[in-house]
């Protein structure tokens, strides 16, 4: 029964995901890091070149990608998100 309750949760989260085309809506070139933050949690990946920084939300089947220069939007895309 307990290990029910664990993947049951498991799953509720997983279909609460943050990275969605809702939210992708929301974001705005010029948004700060931290409204995206507020948006979508923590970067699963970020790797910080010269001059900006590109940021990942989500895996390989679904996600959202962000270049930030000076921890603003610039640049953003999406894979794998659907109404």
């Amino acid at each position: 029964m307990k290990k029910l309750l664990i993947i049951a949760a498991l799953l509720s989260l997983a279909a609460c995901s943050k990275v969605s085309q809702e939210n992708y809506e929301k974001i705005k070139i010029g948004m700060d890091k931290a409204d995206v933050e507020t948006l979508l949690g923590s970067a699963d990946n970020c790797v910080e070149k010269t001059l900006h920084t590109n940021c990942v939300w989500g895996d390989e089947t679904k996600n959202i990608e962000i270049t930030l220069v000076s921890d603003k939007v610039t640049l953003y895309s999406k894979h794998g998100l659907t109404k």
